[in-house]
C-alpha cells in the first residue's frame, strides 16, 4: 500500500492523524535520501573499478600486440598467417571494446553520479530545512497558544483583544509554513519519479551502448573468427600427420571374454568374463566362423594376436589369445591360416611391371572410387579412419592379380568403406614414385609458398600439366573423386583441408625424410588442397559449345567474328569461332536484337579438317591462327587469334606444324589453325 494523501485543508485541522500521515511521508524521504547515497557511493566503485578493468584489458591487448609468431621454414602458410596474425587481431578488438568502455565512464559521472548529487541535495536538502522550519514554527505557535489560553479572564478587553490578535498573527505564519511544507513534501515524492529515476535509466542507456558496441564487434570479427577456426584445424591435422604422417590399424580397445568353439557348426560364442568381478558378466554372443588368420607381430603391438571373420556379422575382430602355444590350438581348432605377405606379393608383382599405372592400376583405381561413391560417400571420417590393415592387404592382393581381380565384389557388404578408402592410399603409397613425381616435388612446393593466391593456383595447374600424362590422368581421377567426397563434408565431415591432410603426404612424398620435408608437409596439403578445389582444371581446358552474348566480350570480338576467352587454367587464350548471318550488323554494333548467338565449332579438330582436304605442299603457305596459344618452351611461338603464319609446312612432331612468325620459326598446334 502506498503513502497517504496530505490535503492542504488538513493543515488547518493539524490534527494527529494528519500529523501521522505527514510522519510516514518524511520517513520516506529519509529512506529515499539514504538509498541515493548509498547508491552513489556504489556507483563511485563500480566506475572505479570499470576504470581498472579497462586498464587491466588495455594492458592484456598490449602484451597480445607485442607478440609476434615465428614460424618454422622459409614461407608460411595461408593458415599460419592466419594464426600469426590472430592475436594483434584480438588486441585491436580489445582495444576498440576498451575505447567504447572509456567514453561511458567519462560519462557516467555526468549522467549518474552528478544528477543524483543534485537531487538529493537540492530537492531532499530542501525538503529537510522546510521540516525545520515547520517544526520552529510548531513550536511557536504551541508557546504562543498555551501563553494565550493561560491568561487570566480577569485582564482588560484592551489586553484580551490584543493577545488574540496576537494568536491569529501566530497561527496564520504557522498555516503558511504548513502549506510550504506539505507542498514541498509533495513535490519531492513526485519529483523523485523522474529526477531520480532518470540518471540510473541514462546510465543503464550508457551500458546498453557498450554492449551494443560490442555486439557489433562481434559480428565484424565473426568472419575473421570463422578463417580462425578453419586454420586451427587445418594446422592441428597437419601437426598429427607430421609427427605420424603413416597410418597404422589398431584396435580401439579391448574386452575381456571366454571363448569356445564348436567345430562341426563352427559356431563361436563369446561372454564377457572377468575373474575379479565373479565371473560371468553379459549375455552370450555367437556367430558363424568364416575364417580364421594369423596376426603379424609387426602389424599390431600386443602379441598372440589373431583375425576372425563371421559370416553373419560384419568386419574383423582381432582376439588375443593367452600364449603362443594357445594360440597355436585355437588356429588348428579353426582350420587357421598364415598372413599373406603383401610385402612380398608388391615385391614380386613389382619384379613383373604390374605396379605402374597401367590399365590394371587404373582399373582397380576406378572399381574402388566408384565402390566408395556408390555406397559410402557419407561416411563420417572418411579417409580418415583406417582400415584393418590384415583386410587392406587381401583386397588389395585379390583386386591386382589377375587371377582373382575379376572375382572381387564392391557392391556387398563384404568389403568395408574404410578397408576400400585405405586400400587407395596403400595403392597410391606402393608406386615406385609418388604420383606427382620426385622431379616437380619441390616446384609444387615453391609454388605453395606463393603469396598471391591466384599465382599460387595457376602455378601448380601449370605444373601439374607437366607430369607424365598417365600420372597426370591417375591426378584427375583422383581429384575427381575427393571434390565429390568433399561435396558431402556436411555428411561426412571430411572438408577440402582435410582430405589434403590425408593425401598430401602421399602424393608428394620427398625422396628423403628430412626436418625440412617434414616442415613442408602443411605445403603438400596445401598443394592437395587446391587440386581439389580446381579439380577441373587438371584435365585441362573444355571448349564451350554456346555462348550467349556478354558485354565484357563486346572489345573481343574482330572483324574475323572471333570472340577471345582468356583462361587462366592453363595460360591457353582460347576463341571460339563465330559464324555471323548475313543479316546480323557490324560488330560495332552487337547489342542489336538480330545479333545471332555465338556458337562454338564442337571440336578444334573441325577447324583442320577443312585444311586436310587439300594436303600441304612444300610451297609458300599461309594459316591463321584460330585459337591462341602462350608459348612455354622456346621452340613455340607465342601468338594471338588472327594471327597469320608464312610458309606453313608439317613438323617431324605429330600435331605440329611449322611456320614463321616475325621472322621467328617455331611450332604451332595443328588445330589451332586453319589455312588460308
Amino acid at each position: 500500500m502506498g503513502l497517504p494523501a496530505l490535503e492542504f485543508s488538513d493543515c488547518y485541522l493539524d490534527s494527529p492523524q494528519f500529523r501521522e500521515r505527514l510522519k510516514s511521508h518524511e520517513l520516506e524521504l529519509d529512506k529515499t535520501n539514504k538509498f541515493i547515497k548509498e547508491l552513489i557511493k556504489d556507483g563511485k566503485a563500480l566506475i572505479q573499478a570499470l576504470k581498472n578493468l579497462s586498464a587491466a584489458k588495455r594492458k592484456f591487448a598490449e602484451s597480445l600486440n607485442e607478440f609476434k609468431f615465428q614460424c618454422i621454414g622459409d614461407a608460411e602458410t595461408d593458415d599460419e598467417i592466419c594464426i600469426a596474425k590472430s592475436l594483434q587481431e584480438f588486441a585491436g578488438v580489445l582495444q576498440n571494446l576498451e575505447d567504447e568502455r572509456t567514453r561511458m565512464i567519462e560519462n557516467a559521472n555526468d549522467v549518474l553520479i552528478a544528477p543524483l548529487e543534485r537531487f538529493r541535495k537540492e530537492q531532499i536538502g530542501a525538503a529537510k530545512e522546510a521540516k525545520k522550519k515547520y517544526d520552529k514554527e510548531t513550536e511557536k505557535y504551541c508557546a504562543v497558544l498555551e501563553k494565550h489560553l493561560s491568561l487570566s479572564a480577569k485582564k482588560k478587553e484592551a489586553q484580551l483583544h490584543e493577545a488574540d490578535n496576537q494568536v491569529d498573527n501566530v497561527r496564520q505564519h504557522f498555516y503558511e509554513v504548513s502549506l510550504e511544507y506539505v507542498f514541498k513534501v509533495q513535490e519531492v515524492q513526485e519529483r523523485k519519479m523522474f529526477e531520480f529515476v532518470e540518471p540510473l535509466l541514462a546510465f543503464l542507456q550508457g551500458l546498453f551502448t557498450y554492449y551494443h558496441h560490442g555486439y557489433e564487434l562481434a559480428k565484424d570479427f565473426n568472419h575473421f573468427k570463422t578463417d580462425l577456426t578453419i586454420s586451427i584445424q587445418n594446422m592441428y591435422g597437419h601437426f598429427h600427420h607430421s609427427m605420424n604422417p603413416f597410418e597404422c590399424s589398431f584396435v580401439s580397445s579391448w574386452v575381456k571374454y571366454y571363448c569356445t568353439y564348436h567345430r562341426e557348426p563352427k559356431r563361436v560364442t563369446m561372454v564377457l568374463f572377468d575373474q575379479k568381478s565373479g565371473g560371468r558378466m553379459g549375455e552370450e554372443e555367437s556367430f558363424i566362423l568364416k575364417s580364421c588368420t594369423r596376426r603379424k607381430t609387426d602389424s599390431i603391438e600386443k602379441r598372440f594376436c589373431f583375425d576372425v571373420e563371421a559370416v553373419d556379422r560384419p568386419g574383423v575382430i582381432t582376439m588375443q589369445a593367452l600364449s603362443e602355444e594357445d594360440r597355436r590350438l585355437w588356429m588348428e581348432a579353426m582350420d587357421g591360416r598364415e598372413p599373406v605377405s603383401f610385402l612380398n606379393f608388391v615385391q614380386k608383382i613389382d619384379t613383373q611391371g604390374l605396379v605402374q599405372l597401367d590399365v590394371t592400376g587404373f582399373n582397380v583405381m576406378k572399381k574402388f572410387i566408384y565402390a566408395v561413391e556408390t555406397r559410402g560417400i557419407d561416411e563420417q571420417g572418411l579417409y580418415r579412419i583406417v582400415g584393418v590393415n590384415s583386410r587392406v592387404q587381401k583386397l588389395l592382393g585379390l583386386a591386382m592379380d589377375p587371377k582373382t581381380c575379376a572375382d572381387v565384389e564392391l557392391e556387398g557388404q563384404e568389403w568395408e568403406i574404410k578397408t576400400i578408402t585405405s586400400a587407395i592410399k596403400h595403392y597410391l603409397r606402393m608406386l615406385p614414385a609418388p604420383l606427382m613425381t620426385y622431379q616437380y616435388q619441390r616446384s609444387f612446393i615453391k609454388a605453395a609458398k606463393l603469396d598471391n593466391p591466384e599465382a599460387r593456383a595457376a602455378e601448380i595447374h601449370n605444373i601439374a600439366h607437366r607430369l607424365p600424362e598417365k600420372n597426370r590422368q591417375m591426378l584427375e581421377l583422383l581429384m575427381k573423386h575427393l571434390a565429390n567426397v568433399a561435396s558431402h563434408h556436411q555428411q561426412n565431415l571430411m572438408t577440402v583441408a582435410n582430405l589434403g591432410v590425408v593425401f598430401g603426404p602421399t602424393l608428394l612424398r620427398p625422396q628423403e625424410e628430412t626436418v625440412a620435408a617434414i616442415m613442408d608437409i602443411k605445403f603438400q596439403n596445401i598443394v592437395v588442397e587446391i587440386l581439389i578445389e580446381n579439380h577441373e582444371r587438371v584435365s585441362g581446358v573444355k571448349m564451350t559449345r554456346s555462348l550467349s552474348f556478354c558485354p565484357e566480350a563486346e572489345s573481343s570480338i574482330d572483324k574475323s567474328g572471333l570472340l577471345v576467352c582468356f583462361s587462366v587454367v592453363t595460360n591457353v587464350v582460347l576463341c571460339v569461332y563465330v559464324c555471323p548471318s548475313p543479316a546480323s550488323p557490324s560488330p560495332s554494333s552487337p547489342r542489336s536484337p538480330s545479333w545471332p548467338m555465338f556458337s562454338a565449332q564442337s571440336s578444334p579438330q573441325s577447324a583442320s579438317t577443312s585444311a586436310d582436304s587439300s594436303p600441304l605442299s612444300s610451297a609458300q603457305r599461309k594459316a591463321r591462327a584460330l585459337y591462341a596459344c602462350k608459348a612455354e618452351h622456346d621452340s613455340e611461338l607465342s601468338f594471338i587469334a588472327g594471327t597469320v603464319f608464312e610458309n606453313v609446312h608439317p613438323s617431324r612432331e605429330p600435331g605440329w606444324l611449322e611456320g614463321t612468325l616475325d621472322g621467328r620459326t617455331g611450332l604451332i598446334p595443328e588445330n589451332y589453325v586453319e589455312f588460308l
